[in-house]
């Protein structure tokens, strides 16, 4: 890297720094994708029992015992902010993915521009 210019460096540096910003935003995603997976198939299991089944809700660390109607509901909207959030880490995702092409394709231009045969 000693023959690579300063500006080279700098955009290898922000490449690396928008590669690990998806990473984590993926990681996030799929924690959001599996909570969904898990607040359905709750979902699922509640539409399947009787109305008068005794239902507990997790408020914090106390399960309170809860109405068929209200754990439903508090799942449903679980859900959909679930489902929010990852259509914003899909927005930042595609962003990011954006930019770090856009990079790359600088930093290749810029190293091939050199003739540097160490290129890589």
């Amino acid at each position: 890297m000693n023959n690579i210019s300063p500006k080279v460096q700098n955009q290898i540096s922000m490449l690396q720094q928008i590669q690990q910003q998806l990473q984590t935003i993926l990681q996030q995603k799929a924690q959001y994708e599996m909570a969904i997976r898990e607040a359905k198939r709750a979902q699922e299991e509640i539409s399947d029992s009787a109305d008068d089944a005794v239902m507990y809700l997790s408020v914090g660390t106390v399960m309170m015992q809860k109405k068929k109607e209200v754990v439903s509901a508090r799942l449903t909207e679980k859900v959909e902010t679930l489902e929010l959030r990852v259509k914003s880490l899909e927005k930042q995702e595609g962003m990011l993915q954006g930019k770090f092409q856009q990079l790359q394709e600088q930093i290749k231009a810029a190293i091939e521009g050199k003739g540097a045969p160490t290129a890589a």
